[in-house]
């Protein structure tokens, strides 16, 4: 019996290494029939280096600034009689904004006039002996002391018409303070204080005005940047664009009005600020804005998709398909990104095909299967 036992176990294991002598010989077979195995290609996504106008600008935040803030406070001590104005409201240059109780200054002008009228008379009859005593001095009737005095006191009452003119055009221009006017357009923060109060010349402001249109946007740039900026003024208008920071909008446009007479020697930075017409109020005061400043712009830059640059230990750099399917490595200098593209200062010739999506998969020599080729993108307009 036991020789029957290992009689079945030889013939099983003689079974099981024939398999496994024919497993492995079936792959050499078929590399001796067949040759080295190649690796399949790598799919990829690819587009064409593209030449095309690009701008060089700075990036930068800055801070929305209005051109004008004015304080407006009474002229005079006065009672507030009206507040013709609410809270946020814009005015125009002249609208009323506030009425102080006028009764008693228009009383002190009508005694003026008063006083003016009483002495004009007196002047006219002064005026009139003067014209008598004058032929009558001629002729001896009167003495000479006499007629002196009389066109003394003529001259005199002139001079006191005079006065009481002067005193009522102050008058007047006292009164016309108890109409307090918007003295700018811009819109208005809070009222500070309301009808039925007492103020005084000069002290708390009633109101304050934010010059809302047009406006500036401040920013500093590094003293290394002004130089470009300096050039870019003596061909034209430098352009600005900015977004206000949580504003989904377009970018609003606007140029360079000034730059600062003087570099910050603490910072290393000088101050510009950009006007915008602010038509549609986006722009607010205070506002933190990003900034871009269009230097000039390059009429022949190259430019790939960002997802076709790939950072190694090296630095960055892009596959290349070439013309018979496989991937070349091409170290580049990217120079900058702009409107989701980046520009390459080096190592990459326009119309040469580079992979945008699969590169994960490649090395360098590693053939390529071009499933789908990217969009070329349209290019930008060359701004002003």
């Amino acid at each position: 019996m036991k020789r029957v036992w290992w009689a079945v176990a030889f013939v099983v294991l003689a079974g099981l290494g024939g398999i496994a002598y024919q497993t492995r010989l079936e792959p050499a077979r078929s590399q001796t029939a067949e040759g080295p195995r190649v690796a399949p290609a790598a799919p990829v996504v690819v587009t064409t280096a593209q030449s095309q106008p690009m701008p060089v600008r700075i990036e930068t935040i800055g801070t929305v600034q209005t051109i004008a803030n004015v304080l407006v406070k009474s002229r005079i001590d006065g009672f507030i009689d009206s507040v013709l104005i609410h809270d946020g409201q814009f005015v125009k240059a002249g609208d009323v904004m506030f009425r102080l109780d006028s009764r008693t200054a228009q009383a002190q002008v009508m005694q003026m006039q008063a006083q003016l009228a009483r002495d004009q008379a007196q002047l006219t009859n002064a005026k009139r002996n003067v014209e008598r005593d004058s032929t009558l001095v001629g002729k001896d009737y009167m003495s000479r002391q006499q007629y002196d005095t009389d066109t003394a006191t003529a001259q005199a009452l002139e001079a006191s018409v005079a006065a009481d003119q002067a005193q009522i055009d102050n008058a007047k221009a006292l009164l016309s303070y108890d109409t307090i006017p918007a003295p700018i357009d811009g819109r208005v923060g809070t009222i500070t204080i309301k009808a039925g109060n007492s103020i005084k010349a000069n002290d708390v402001p009633l109101a304050t005005i934010n010059q809302i249109q047009p406006i500036y946007v401040g920013f500093n740039l590094a003293q290394g940047e002004l130089p470009a900026l300096r050039q870019a003024m003596t061909k034209g208008p430098v352009e600005v664009s900015v977004r206000g920071q949580g504003d989904e909008g377009e970018p609003i446009t606007g140029a360079v009005a000034f730059f600062d007479n003087a570099v910050d020697a603490t910072s290393g930075t000088i101050a510009v600020r950009a006007l915008f017409a602010n038509q549609d109020q986006r722009l607010w005061p205070g506002q933190f804005a990003n900034v871009s400043v269009t230097t000039r712009i390059d009429p022949a830059a190259i430019v790939v998709p960002p997802a076709a640059v790939q950072v190694g230990q090296d630095g960055n750099f892009v596959f290349i398909v070439k013309p018979d399917n496989t991937a070349e490595i091409r170290p580049v200098t990217v120079s900058r990104t702009v409107d989701g593209k980046s520009v390459i200062a080096k190592g990459l010739a326009a119309g040469e095909v580079v992979v945008v999506d699969g590169q994960m998969r490649l090395n360098n020599g590693a053939r390529v299967d071009i499933r789908s080729s990217a969009p070329a993108q349209p290019k930008p307009a060359a701004a002003s």
